[in-house]
């Protein structure tokens, strides 16, 4: 199968404006007639659930969660990208669409990317008309900070709960079409299936997680807004719940799967306490608009640390090594997370790391305590050289900023970061990879469309802070609801689709067989006991550094690992009750698929780029070196019976506006 991308023709400033001038339309009295199916209420989700339905459609929307304002998306803190320039830095669509290819190191299609820069500033005047909170400046106007890659502030934001409250306001828009009767909201069930029926995706199988019904839904489109694959490391910085089973069940019926070996490692994390954890906590990335990141400069002081003879307050300025302001000048602690990431790893891995397992490194504020407190100290016309005055006067600056990001690594750490600098190491955070799809947003499925972090479409390599809610919320405000018409426009008589189907009754029966699989299965081990053993092959091997040999050891032992799961897996309780041990054990089920399609994806990749970091293919610098030569591609796997069979397809990337150069923070 050739894939099409569909990228219409033409300059690419003018692509996206002459598509949507000349797609098919449905018009407000036949959309009434048609049915989609949403899978996920996150802001990709949410976003397109809301819109859909006030356009007319009739929407099913669908989250496992008790309520759709319980979607990870929530958990993003530190803001959402928009080419504004309400700063009068520079900044310009162009700039936007520049700086995302650019930190996707050149791995990204170029048509998506433009039309993402596009429609960025309409998704700033949308959540502003819903009422999200966004922080403004003295005079009222919209506050920006800095992300890392960019040497512009464009990013909004809502102190360090921005994706809350842009999700409340995708929430608030979903409510009042749930009020109208057009969103039918299916809360606590999760999609197990997608039926096809003639070539075309036209229901899912679902599972309604309080009573263990099995569920037959049946749509004239499918969309998944199901979020990434994070959670296959097991320690992520995702909600445990976050799966793949939406993204995997689609691939698994012919959903090619793209890229998959391209997963982000944040740098801004609280460092890993012990086996007891389930997850990891992430600090946002605006704090490196402030903090300094650094280590010990020698490497007895480290020791000393880490032994507990000393404290990083003792350390001088001249004892301390800012070590991403030395490697890095032009842009400092705002380099792309992969850069920051593997400089911090690199760091501790040679022994400079400053906690007890030696994997962590410290984001220190007091510079910017005292830099804000000085400037508060002059315009107030105070005393600028009183230590106290300026040191509370900046730390109520800085509050006022991240206020609640501190207090929850208080909560997690017991250490005040006003006064002692945090401990921060990079973890599991987003996934670039994920479901092909084509400038439709439409998957290899006719009919069946995935948004948000549950495609691969606009952020290659690595994925620039800031970027994921504004990709979430273009697809599902501004992008889907014109391409699915152009799709459905065909579909206006067809009439509501019977889930009487065959196609529906053999999709369930493979459903009910698995589980009944699984509660039959007289196993020895819980589901955690796999997932944890899974994660610990996909850190060491597939994790920040990778290599061939590493690589082929994780296929051999995640394949061993799959047969082991399916003989000895534990999963207590009934089918047909609240069984949380079940849903665990079909979504590691897929993650056991899934993790071994990622190291034969991250194998068959012969160069570093971005978030995929090959030992054997890097600079005398220890960068990324990429092979623009043989592998500027979308890797778009076909699913052939079991990850070891799948087959490769190419999508070439075509550069026409942006030339290939080696990616540089210098």
């Amino acid at each position: 199968m050739a894939l099409d991308s569909k990228i219409p023709n033409g300059p690419i400033a003018d692509k996206w404006t002459n598509y949507k001038d000349h797609i098919n339309l449905v018009n407000p009295a036949n959309k009434r007639n048609l049915d989609i199916i949403v899978v996920g209420t996150g802001l990709a989700g949410g976003s397109a659930a809301a819109t859909l339905a006030e356009l007319g459609y009739n929407v099913k929307a669908f989250c496992f969660q008790d309520s759709p304002r319980r979607a990870h998306s929530i958990a993003a803190q530190g803001g959402i990208n928009a080419a504004k320039n309400y700063k009068g830095d520079g900044d310009s669509v162009y700039r936007l669409f520049y700086d995302t290819v650019k930190g996707g190191d050149y791995r990204a299609r170029e048509a998506n990317v433009h039309r993402l820069a596009e429609v960025s500033a309409n998704i700033i005047d949308q959540c502003v008309a819903q009422g999200v909170p966004l922080a403004r400046e003295y005079g009222g106007l919209l506050d920006n900070r800095s992300f890392g890659g960019t040497l512009v502030s464009r990013t909004f934001y809502a102190q360090g709960q921005t994706g809350q409250q842009l999700l409340l306001g995708a929430y608030s828009a979903m409510n009042r079409q749930i009020g109208r009767g057009k969103i039918k909201m299916y809360n606590r069930h999760e999609m197990l299936d997608i039926v096809i029926v003639n070539g075309k995706a036209r229901g899912i199988i679902a599972r309604d997680l309080i009573t263990g019904k099995i569920e037959r839904h049946s749509a004239h489109a499918v969309v998944i807004g199901s979020g990434g694959y994070g959670n296959v490391f097991f320690l992520s910085t995702n909600a445990m719940g976050s799966n793949a089973t939406a993204a995997w069940k689609i691939h698994k019926k012919g959903a090619f799967f793209a890229n998959p070996c391209y997963t982000q490692i944040h740098p801004t994390c609280i460092p890993v306490s012990g086996d007891h954890q389930s997850k990891l906590t992430l600090m946002s990335e605006s704090l490196r608009n402030d903090g300094r990141i650094w280590v010990p400069a020698k490497l007895e002081d480290a020791q000393a640390i880490r032994e507990g003879k000393k404290k990083a307050i003792d350390l001088s300025e001249e004892e301390r090594d800012y070590f991403l302001e030395r490697r890095y000048p032009a842009f400092g602690n705002l380099v792309p997370r992969d850069v920051a990431s593997r400089a911090a790893k690199e760091r501790c891995d040679a022994g400079f790391g400053v906690n007890k397992t030696g994997e962590a490194v410290y984001l220190d504020f007091a510079a910017a305590i005292e830099r804000y407190g000085k400037e508060a100290a002059h315009v107030k016309g105070l005393n600028e050289n009183d230590k106290a005055l300026v040191t509370k006067l900046g730390t109520d600056i800085v509050k006022s900023k991240y206020g609640n990001l501190f207090q929850m690594y208080l909560k997690i750490v017991d250490e005040d970061p006003y006064v002692t600098p945090m401990m921060i190491y990079p973890a599991v955070h987003y996934t670039m990879g994920g479901t092909w799809v084509d400038y439709n947003l439409m998957t290899t499925i006719p009919g069946c469309f995935s948004i948000g972090e549950s495609n691969f479409s606009d952020h290659g390599a690595n994925r620039l802070g800031a970027s994921a809610l504004m990709q979430g919320l273009a697809d599902g405000y501004f992008v889907l609801p014109y391409t699915i018409g152009d799709y459905l426009a065909p579909d206006i008589k067809m009439g509501t689709i019977s889930t009487d189907l065959p196609e529906f009754v053999e999709a369930e029966k493979a459903v009910v067989d698995q589980i009944n699989k699984f509660i039959n299965n007289n196993g020895k081990h819980s589901v955690d006991y796999f997932h944890k053993k899974l994660g610990k092959i996909m850190w060491n091997k597939v994790g920040m550094a990778r290599n061939a040999k590493g690589l082929t050891e994780a296929i051999e032992e995640i394949a061993a690992l799959r047969e082991e799961f399916y003989k000895d897996v534990k999963v207590p309780g009934s089918a047909y009750e609240f069984n949380q041990e079940l849903e665990k054990a079909t979504r590691v089920a897929d993650f056991l698929e899934l993790g071994e399609l990622f190291a034969k994806d991250a194998l068959h990749r012969n160069e570093s780029c971005g978030g995929h970091f090959r030992e054997e293919y890097q600079t005398e610098e220890g960068e990324a070196l990429r092979d623009d030569d043989n592998f500027a591609y979308v890797a778009a796997w076909e699913y052939k019976g079991k990850p070891s069979d799948a087959v490769l397809h190419k999508e070439p990337l075509n550069y026409e506006n942006i030339k290939l150069v080696q990616r540089s923070y210098k």
